[in-house]
């Protein structure tokens, strides 16, 4: 079952296809007829789940894990699955406003580590339609304590990108980047997101296949401090993702060593914030 939240800035009309079996998380973003998503133009990891969300403009990555799968602390033989446990989550409810520009839902998610965990979600487009906002709260309600990990994936169709196309951020070292960054035919990057009033800054363009726009996502730094991206270009897979995160590109024992998995306790909460917009 699907939602749909629209808007309207400058004449160009646009709405966002949610996915309420996947704790509405976006399956596509249309703007001016053009769809943002790659669709089919992904590579597997063998996830049913992950090909699903992959293939959509936006996933959710967490809440207790992110990126590839790795044994479950003190648990012999229990590992957190590919990109955590929240993808393939259906929501618990959902509410849209009368004017269909905000939508909130509740999902509850069991953990790989035997906890359990609520996100509330709450989407919602600026006044005057400029960007798309999202606000998520991650309790636990579980009866245990554990380590909240979250990354959000913004997935861009490599049809769109073109060769003046570049990714652009004062996080990045040189300020701006070719958007087939790296080397082969899949890269990764992650850095140290740079603040401004506690937001950092990412953009990517000029998108020839979507008029020449741009687009500008926005991020809390707070508790999403690092900006990783990545991209594919594999078979007949191509695509691009914009992924703010919680914690640095290292493994959990190396985190845990460092300090990085900070607990939250039963009934604790930690938030999360973004926007986009097509500029």
């Amino acid at each position: 079952m699907e939602t749909t939240l629209t808007s309207t800035h400058d004449g160009v009309r646009s709405h966002l296809l949610f996915d309420r079996s996947s704790a509405l998380d976006i399956a596509a973003f249309v703007v001016d007829g053009t769809d943002l998503s790659p669709g089919s133009a992904i590579p597997s990891d063998g996830d049913p789940r992950i090909d699903r969300a992959l293939a959509g403009f936006f996933f959710t990555c967490g809440p207790d894990h992110i990126r590839h799968p790795e044994p479950v602390e003190g648990q012999d033989g229990r590992r957190y699955p590919l990109h955590g446990s929240l993808a393939g989550t259906p929501v618990v409810r959902t509410e849209m406003s009368a004017d269909a520009t905000r939508c909130e839902a509740l999902t509850e998610v069991d953990l790989a580590c035997g906890g359990k965990a609520a996100l509330e979600r709450r989407w919602h487009v600026s006044e005057g339609g400029q960007c798309v906002m999202l606000e998520d709260r991650v309790t636990n309600i579980g009866v245990s304590a554990f380590a909240p990990m979250m990354m959000y994936h913004m997935n861009i169709g490599g049809r769109l990108l073109g060769q003046e196309t570049r990714v652009v951020s004062p996080s990045l070292e040189s300020g701006s980047l070719e958007w087939r960054f790296g080397e082969g035919e899949s890269a990764h990057l992650c850095t140290p997101a740079h603040a401004e009033d506690g937001w950092s800054e990412v953009a990517l363009g000029p998108l020839p296949g979507l008029g020449g726009r741009r687009l500008i996502v926005r991020f809390r730094v707070d508790t999403l401090p690092f900006l990783q991206m990545w991209r594919c270009q594999r078979g007949g897979a191509n695509v691009i993702s914009i992924e703010p995160a919680s914690h640095r590109l290292a493994k959990r024992g190396e985190l845990a060593a460092s300090g990085e998995l900070s607990l939250i306790e039963p009934g604790q909460s930690r938030g999360y914030a973004l926007a986009f917009a097509v500029s």
